[in-house]
C-alpha cells in the first residue's frame, strides 16, 4: 500500500534526486501483497512472508566429510596402528567405537560415538584387519558437526528473500515441504500516445507499434507480478482518470508508459491529481526525467516516459524498487562493478546519468547513438554506466561503475 504525501518537487522547481525518490518509496510504500502457503516446487522466485527458523540441525548429526577411517586421535598416541572393528555406509546407524579401534567409514555416514576425527582413505595404510595412521593430522579433521551449516533454533531464511533454487534447496535439507509466500503482485499496465497501434496492427501514416508496454510487462514479470494489461489509451485525461480509477480498487500497482512530460498532449500527470494525488513529477535522472509517482486510493502508480532507453531505465531504478516493496521483499540495489572507460563523456553535476555501454578486452565502451528513443542500444550492450551525480566528466581510463543488465532484470 502506498503513503505517499511530498508534494514539495511535484510541480516545478528543483528535481527530485534519485536517492530521495528512493528513500520515498523506502518510506512510504508498505507490503500490500497477501500470504500464501506453496509447495517447495511452486516457490521459485517467490517472496518468502516470514522467517525460516531450523527446526533441526543441519547437518542432523555429525558426520564424514571423506572416505576413510574414523578415530579418536587421543587412541594414537599410544599407537598408530589400531584395529578395524566396523564399517559404516551413509544411512546407517552408528554404533560406539570400540577403544583403541578404527572403523572403516564414508563420505556422509553418522560418526560412531567416541569417534572424533576422520583420516581420508588416501592418506593411511591399510593392513590385515588394521591401519597405520600417519601423524600430524588435528582433531575433528574431515568432520562435519552436528548443526554447523545450520543450528537448530536459527534463522535459516529472512523474511523478504526472494526465493532461488538455492534457498529451496535449503528449506528441503530442513525438512520442510510448504513454505508462506507471498502473493503475486496485481499490476494494471497502459500505454498513452494516439500515435500508438499494437504490434499487429495496421498503423497509420503517423503511427507506431507500441513496445514499451510489452518491454514493462516483461519486466514485471521478470519481478514476480501477474500484469493486467490495458492496451493503450487515447490522449484524453477523462479517460486515462477513468481507467485509473477504475484500476486502483483491484490491483497493487499501476504503470503506465507515455505523456508524463510538459508538453500540451501530456495529460497523464494531470489525470493523476484528478484522480488520486501526484507525490512527484521530475526525477534527477538521464535518461528518465519526467516519470510521476503518486497514489489512486492507496494504490501505488508509477508514470514512466515514453522514450524506450528512458522508459528501461527509470523502471529498472525506480519501478523494480517499487515492486520490491510492494510485495515485501528485502531491496538490494546492484552494487556497480569498477570498470574501465574507453570513452570520454560530459555531463551536468547534480542527477545521476545512465549510459549504454558494451564491455571489451575489460572495458567499458559506449554506444554510438546516445538518444533515449534508440531501442536497439539497449540490444547491442551489455549494460548501463551509471554516473553519479557529482560526476561531470570521464576520460578514458576512468572507472566507471557497470551495471549489467543480468543484475537489473
Amino acid at each position: 500500500m502506498a503513503q505517499l504525501s511530498d508534494d514539495c518537487f511535484a510541480f516545478g522547481g528543483a528535481l527530485r534526486s534519485l536517492d530521495a525518490a528512493l528513500a520515498l518509496i523506502a518510506s512510504g510504500v508498505t507490503a500490500a501483497a497477501g500470504v500464501v502457503e506453496v509447495p517447495l516446487l511452486e516457490a521459485d522466485g517467490r517472496i518468502l512472508a516470514s522467517d525460516l527458523v531450523a527446526a533441526v540441525d543441519l547437518p542432523p548429526f555429525a558426520n564424514s566429510a571423506v572416505d576413510g577411517y574414523a578415530v579418536c586421535l587421543a587412541d594414537l598416541a599410544a599407537d598408530p596402528v589400531l584395529p578395524v572393528s566396523g564399517r559404516l555406509a551413509a544411512g546407517a546407524a552408528a554404533t560406539a567405537l570400540r577403544p583403541g579401534s578404527t572403523q572403516r567409514i564414508f563420505t556422509g555416514a553418522m560418526l560412531p560415538p567416541g569417534a572424533d576425527t576422520v583420516f581420508m582413505q588416501e592418506d593411511v595404510k591399510a593392513l590385515e584387519g588394521r591401519v597405520r595412521f600417519p601423524t600430524g593430522l588435528k582433531r575433528g579433521a574431515n568432520t562435519r558437526p552436528a548443526g554447523e551449516d545450520v543450528a537448530r533454533g536459527a534463522v535459516a531464511l529472512a523474511a523478504g528473500t526472494r526465493l532461488r533454487p538455492q534457498e529451496i534447496a535449503l528449506a528441503a535439507a530442513l525438512g520442510c515441504e510448504l513454505l508462506p509466500v507471498r502473493e503475486r503482485l496485481r499490476v494494471a499496465l497502459f500505454s498513452t500516445g494516439d500515435e500508438l497501434v499494437d504490434p499487429g496492427s495496421a498503423p497509420g501514416p503517423a503511427q507506431r507499434f507500441d513496445s514499451n508496454r510489452l518491454l514493462l510487462a516483461a519486466l514485471c514479470r521478470r519481478a514476480g507480478a501477474d500484469i493486467t494489461d490495458l492496451g493503450i489509451l487515447p490522449d484524453r485525461r477523462d479517460a486515462i482518470a477513468a481507467a485509473l480509477r477504475a484500476a486502483a480498487g483491484s490491483h497493487d500497482a499501476i504503470l503506465t508508459t507515455g505523456g508524463v512530460s510538459a508538453g500540451e498532449e501530456d495529460h497523464v500527470r494531470d489525470a493523476v491529481e484528478a484522480a488520486g494525488r501526484l507525490a512527484w513529477w521530475r526525477v534527477a535522472i538521464k535518461p528518465g526525467r519526467p516519470v510521476a509517482m503518486g497514489e489512486i486510493e492507496g494504490t501505488a502508480f508509477l508514470g514512466l516516459p515514453g522514450n524506450p532507453v528512458a522508459a528501461f531505465v527509470t523502471f529498472v531504478r525506480l519501478a523494480r524498487p517499487l515492486l520490491a516493496a510492494l510485495v515485501g521483499e528485502t531491496w538490494r540495489p546492484p552494487e556497480p562493478l569498477l570498470v574501465p572507460a574507453a570513452f570520454t563523456y560530459r555531463k551536468k553535476a547534480g542527477r545521476r546519468e545512465y549510459v549504454r555501454v558494451r564491455v571489451q578486452n575489460g572495458r567499458a565502451h559506449k554506444h554510438p547513438v546516445e538518444g533515449a528513443g534508440i531501442l536497439s542500444s539497449l540490444t547491442q550492450t551489455d549494460g548501463l554506466a551509471e554516473l553519479g551525480d557529482d560526476v561531470t566528466a570521464v576520460a578514458v581510463g576512468d572507472p566507471v561503475g557497470f551495471l549489467p543488465f543480468s543484475m537489473l532484470v
